[in-house]
């Protein structure tokens, strides 16, 4: 009779309530701290964050498991009390009927972190507390269920959640998390550079087999071309400005690739096909592919002739994935892109 009863009231508050405009619908779903009790009598008794209250923790509106809590900087100490059956009835403008266990309670809403419940007259107000909730709700939920489970024996049993120990989890789980990353980005450099080496090596057999295909007819054109350009007045006035020991500017770059390109017309394209350059280094390509001396690649590039050497010995390795010498790499340029 008593449920009809009370179902019969829940329906009524519902009703009434339908036509008012509540927004937002409020929810008790999360973590709750006992942090005030007002007494009838005008005794108020007040919990700080440190000292043990009463922690409630919503499992939607349906269930509630509370228990004893005790915050400190080490962690959580939790005691299970019990668990209840809950249900919250809005009645509008903040005011609720708050059920436990069929017995029905006012709770009145103070902003979205401050709940009020009125219990035999007695003011019971409870804080959201959203940092234990975002931190520790898994937990909470699953030590309170597991306990439900156990064994009555009367006797109040306490939990300890340790904080470093998550710290210590979360650190884990982060360097896991690291080393998947660091695998993937691995495996997937490790597929672009293998991809790229077949690329090269692809691209190197095609520029030997049009070497080696060229008729005899084609290389003596080409080596007619190449004397008479290194014969010319153009050739010798390069030479001369390279001589001078001035560093070379834009606009004798600029003269210096067309050059080469009127001898060699796929030169270029090769050598950009073949690996990604610097400046220096197609700038050092392109004074090989000239014949000009490493001595003076040096000066008119204001370059050590360390550096000039460490470039193209770089570069053999880079395009054929094997350490090579400065002169290997000089003899590669110079059968290429005729």
């Amino acid at each position: 009779m008593k449920h009809i009863v009370l179902l019969m009231a829940s329906c009524l508050v519902l009703g009434c309530s339908t036509g008012n405009n509540r927004g937002k619908q409020f929810t008790l779903d999360g973590v709750w701290t006992l942090r005030q009790v007002d007494h009838p009598a005008g005794y108020t008794r007040t919990f700080a964050e440190t000292e043990e209250t009463y922690l409630r923790f919503y499992d939607g509106d349906s269930v509630m498991y509370q228990c004893l809590l005790t915050r400190a900087e080490t962690g959580l100490t939790i005691s299970p009390i019990g668990q209840q059956r809950v249900m919250l009835i809005d009645k509008g403008h903040g005011e609720y009927v708050y059920m436990e266990d069929d017995d029905p309670y006012p709770l009145t809403l103070k902003g979205d972190s401050v709940i009020v419940i009125q219990q035999n007259g007695i003011l019971h107000t409870w804080h959201s507390a959203d940092d234990i909730a975002n931190e520790w709700s898994t937990e909470i939920k699953e030590l309170m269920v597991a306990d439900k489970q156990k064994d009555q024996t009367g006797e109040q049993r306490c939990y300890m959640l340790s904080a470093k120990e998550r710290r210590q989890a979360s650190f884990i789980q982060w360097i896991l998390a690291a080393f998947a990353v660091f695998v993937v980005l691995a495996v997937s450099n490790y597929v672009i550079s293998r991809r790229r080496r077949q690329q090269l090596q692809l691209q190197l057999q095609h520029i030997q087999e049009v070497k080696q295909e060229r008729p005899q007819v084609v290389k003596q054109a080409i080596e007619s071309v190449e004397a008479s350009y290194f014969a010319s007045d153009e050739y010798q006035a390069l030479q001369r400005r390279i001589a001078t020991g001035d560093i070379l500017k834009d606009d004798d770059w600029h003269k210096i690739e067309s050059q080469v390109r009127k001898i060699y017309p796929g030169f270029s394209s090769q050598l950009r096909n073949l690996h990604a350059m610097s400046e220096l280094e197609y700038q050092v390509c392109l004074l090989i592919k000239l014949r000009v001396a490493p001595s003076d690649m040096a000066v008119v590039l204001a370059r050590d002739a360390s550096t000039i050497s460490t470039v193209r010995s770089r570069l053999y390795k880079k395009v054929f994935d094997r350490k090579g010498g400065a002169r290997e790499w000089d003899e590669f340029i110079l059968s290429i892109g005729a």
